[in-house]
């Protein structure tokens, strides 16, 4: 077996297959059928290696013992951040849960490890950049170029996102950025300035304020939801309950809701503790004794039963405001009273009114670049009077289980296909922020799945 390995012709077969499979089969590129004459030369005509060692002065530093050190050393490396980029690209990739908005599904602290190979991997869109960084270098610069840009193309997955998949993906409203204030999106400072100063007045403010940057779809935030809707779905929230196609949505085990909790005194930290709760999800007001926090259903049954809990009652947003897509006043929707809402198909014709396009704006000009402009009452789409639409992709809307604590598509819209990431395959590391080592360490809930 050993001498199997050894053979040049064994290796150049088994390399070749597998870059084979890969990159022309997988990517569906001939054009990389090109690498398979630099395959055969490396391991067995050597011809590019014959002329190396034409150089006497590169064949004289090759003796020397330390040259071979530092050689090996950086063959090793070069190896290993080729090896991780494709990993990373076309398989799996780690990601780290920042916030609330999917408690008790995923928690803060939750390392995951995200399988693109479920929906079949996106190709690079942007591929020249410095390997295993996102969008931004240590030391605050761009860590890719966009003089090479390709369309977006998938590859084969095992399966396309369901409804009620837990998805990672890229944020849709992240294509422009305010640098000074990336923790809020920059359509939401844009309103608030406009609002303040007027469109004309507000933009030049801000943008003299401000830097501002725009990032091509793959460089953009990741975001971590849970797909309630998929391409030709109509979703409905209603008093806070979620309908798809008329049906409340099932197979959500920790879906959260806030609630008032009054007290007589207050809430032990062990009786906090026994519910899973975070501090940092609570408020208490230690003037009326009422705490607001998320909750799980069983947790509220629990918290009835103390003897110092006085009423529980569930939160309910009832004041609309612009800050709810389609972030229009034509629309008074709430994040517990929202739609009918369809989403998008790919394929699918709708009528294009004044009324309804503040729905599709974003998704015509953002997300399928078009040139779109109102003149007079008349929709214009490319130069053209428009009074119907074709969507060029699927759509999906997507919630965090932390109902009243995440910021999702009901703020920001659908989520395109070409934005989708992955899917969470398990949690490898969960760690407490809120406590020390060894104890911070969640246990539990290593190398687990969580639906």
């Amino acid at each position: 077996m050993k001498k199997l390995f050894q053979n040049r012709w064994f290796k150049f077969a088994l390399v070749a297959i597998i870059y084979t499979l890969w990159f022309v089969v997988w990517s569906e590129n001939l054009w990389f059928l090109l690498g398979l004459p630099i395959i055969f030369d490396i391991y067995i005509t050597k011809f590019l290696a014959r002329l190396v060692r034409w150089d006497k002065h590169l064949e004289r530093k090759k003796n020397n013992k330390t040259y071979r050190e530092v050689w090996s050393w950086l063959d090793a490396i070069v190896f290993a951040l080729v090896f991780a980029t494709l990993i990373n690209s076309y398989l799996f990739q780690m990601y780290t849960i920042p916030t609330s908005s999917m408690e008790k599904s995923l928690l803060v602290g939750d390392y995951l490890c995200v399988s693109k190979a479920k929906y079949g991997p996106r190709m690079p869109q942007t591929p020249l950049a410095l390997p295993l960084m996102h969008h931004t270098t240590p030391w605050g610069t761009k860590s890719y170029s966009e003089a090479v840009t390709r369309p977006y193309k998938r590859l084969a997955g095992v399966r396309g996102v369901e409804r009620g998949d837990i998805v990672v993906f890229n944020f849709p409203a992240g294509d422009t950025v305010i640098l000074e204030r990336q923790n809020e999106t920059y359509y939401d400072i844009v309103r608030q300035f406009t609002s303040a100063y007027g469109e004309k007045r507000g933009r030049e403010l801000m943008n003299k304020q401000y830097s501002v940057v725009s990032r091509p779809v793959d460089r953009r935030e990741h975001y971590v939801k849970r797909c309630v809707a998929v391409a030709g779905d109509t979703l409905e929230v209603a008093g806070g309950v979620l309908k798809v196609n008329g049906k409340e949505l099932e197979g959500v085990e920790h879906k959260q809701y806030l609630y008032q909790v009054t007290t007589s005194s207050p809430l032990s930290k062990k009786s906090i503790e026994k519910l899973g709760m975070s501090p940092d999800d609570i408020y208490y007001s230690p003037s009326s004794g009422v705490y607001t926090m998320p909750l799980v259903e069983n947790a509220v049954e629990s918290l009835k039963t103390m003897a110092n809990v006085v009423g529980v009652e569930k939160y309910e947003s009832t004041e609309p405001h612009l800050a709810i897509f389609p972030n229009n006043e034509l629309y008074g929707w709430t994040e517990d009273n929202f739609g009918p809402l369809w989403i998008p198909q790919k394929g699918a014709t709708v009528a294009l009114t004044l009324e309804n396009l503040p729905l599709y704006e974003r998704i015509i000009k953002n997300y399928e670049g078009n040139d779109l402009r109102v003149e007079d009452g008349v929709i214009y789409v490319n130069g053209t009077p428009a009074d119907h639409y074709t969507f060029a992709m699927d759509y999906y809307f997507m919630m965090g289980d932390n109902r009243h604590m995440s910021a999702d598509s009901r703020f920001w819209g659908f989520v395109p296909e070409d934005h989708i990431v992955g899917t969470p395959l398990f949690v490898w590391l969960s760690i407490d922020k809120n406590k020390s080592f060894p104890s911070n360490i969640r246990w539990n809930r290593m190398f687990r799945s969580h639906k």
